[in-house]
């Protein structure tokens, strides 16, 4: 069999490879802008704190409402707590600017968008058992804030423990364990409840 010959190429040949290239490079203008777009920006972070803080540089009460509104998240919920942790906030209810563009710079957001689209990843920290610890932990501390101190450091530690290892029917629980009081106390209780 004779070698095949190169087939020339022809003025359309020309014209679809141009526009190929011209194709490629405006994908890769495209690429580049999205992800300028998707890359964290501490300017827009910066903007952001301030539609909530005003002209303080403190997000407050007022402003922790509109910030809930606009994520779609109630205050009271549990991926509150789990951002307040990842800010450091020092106090229930109030994020500093520091807290914000630190907390937000790890998280990578900047943006309700953005923050939004990372709720469900706040929400599965607390299946990490570390994690869950850690901020279990911290949340004694945001309630140590509140003007009723009805429990110490150590017991709160103990409850999250009692309902790690202790059965729901609570066929596990030693009375001459080393639990607190207050847990001897809650155990006698829910007995006296069942057998009424």
């Amino acid at each position: 069999m004779p070698p095949r010959k190169k087939r020339r190429p022809t003025a359309g040949d020309d014209l679809s490879a141009k526009k190929s290239r011209q194709d490629n490079v405006y994908r890769k203008q495209e690429t580049l802008q999205i992800q300028e777009a998707e890359a964290f920006s501490s300017k827009r972070c910066l903007e952001w704190f301030y539609e909530y803080a005003g002209c303080d540089d403190v997000v407050g009460p007022e402003g922790m409402e509109k910030f809930c509104e606009d994520i779609g998240v109630e205050p009271e919920n549990v991926v509150m707590l789990v951002l307040a942790w990842k800010l450091d906030a020092q106090s229930m209810g109030y994020f500093t600017l520091q807290e914000w563009l630190k907390g937000m710079g790890s998280l990578q957001c900047d943006s309700t968008e953005k923050l939004r689209n990372s709720l469900d990843y706040l929400r599965s920290v607390l299946n990490d058992a570390t994690s869950f610890k850690l901020i279990y932990r911290y949340a004694f501390d945001f309630a140590r804030q509140s003007k009723y101190k009805v429990i110490n450091k150590d017991q709160w530690c103990n409850v999250l423990e009692f309902s790690r290892t202790i059965n729901l029917d609570l066929s596990n629980y030693d009375e001459d364990g080393a639990w607190p009081v207050l847990l001897d106390e809650f155990v006698e209780w829910y007995k006296d409840r069942e057998m009424s």
